[in-house]
């Protein structure tokens, strides 16, 4: 997966983002202020940069005037539009105001990733393997067909695996905002997601809430 810079004087929020990072399988590092960040960014190669503004030493905005490229996604409790229209501007990818959702923020570094290339585009366990380019999923090298629901969902369980997501939040980010429908669809999914691709141990039921793929 992608290595992520987290520049976040913050130290509980640091963890916090690095820790839901980390489960879905990126490699992520921590600084804590300007020079640190500047530093890491000089000495690795940094796929993906989630950037506070108010930081010690120097800010994220002067940090992000020596990133050089690098797809950069600013963190900030400031939610003015001049500190957005700012940020933006600047040429920064994307804008995310805390406190935010870490939900969100996993969907938005995915997209991210996805735009610049710095995702890789399939995923294998267990025999399955899932090209998402062109939404195609194999078991044991034979293709499976899915419905592009079916796809969906399942895609939304391999962005967001070892996190249990509950059913409405499956039926958000599977189906839309604008669904009106019954939790109940969710299960019928996930039952022909089991079964077609044999992952009836990997696809966790988790009690009065939802499901989780286990990786």
């Amino acid at each position: 997966m992608a290595t992520i810079l987290i520049v976040e004087d913050e130290i509980p929020i640091n963890e916090l983002i690095k820790r839901n990072l980390q489960s879905v399988g990126h490699r992520c590092i921590s600084a804590f202020d300007g020079m640190e960040a500047i530093d890491e960014l000089a000495q690795q190669e940094i796929d993906l940069v989630l950037l506070d503004i108010m930081l010690p030493e120097i800010d994220g905005y002067e940090v992000f005037q020596q990133i050089h490229g690098t797809p950069t996604i600013f963190l900030t409790a400031r939610s003015s539009l001049s500190d957005k229209v700012k940020g933006l501007t600047l040429g920064a990818d994307d804008y995310l105001v805390k406190p935010f959702d870490m939900m969100e923020l996993l969907a938005r570094v995915e997209a991210l990733l996805r735009r610049t290339n710095k995702e890789t585009r399939n995923f294998k366990l267990d025999g399955v393997e899932v090209d998402f380019k062109s939404r195609q999923v194999f078991l044991h090298k034979n293709l499976v067909e899915c419905t592009p629901r079916e796809f969906d969902l399942l895609e939304v369980l391999v962005n967001n695996r070892n996190i249990a997501l509950s059913r409405d939040k499956l039926l958000e980010l599977a189906w839309g905002y604008d669904y009106i429908g019954d939790t109940r669809t969710v299960d019928v999914h996930i039952q022909k997601l089991r079964k077609k691709l044999k992952l009836e141990s990997r696809i966790k039921t988790v009690y009065k809430m939802g499901y989780r793929l286990e990786v």
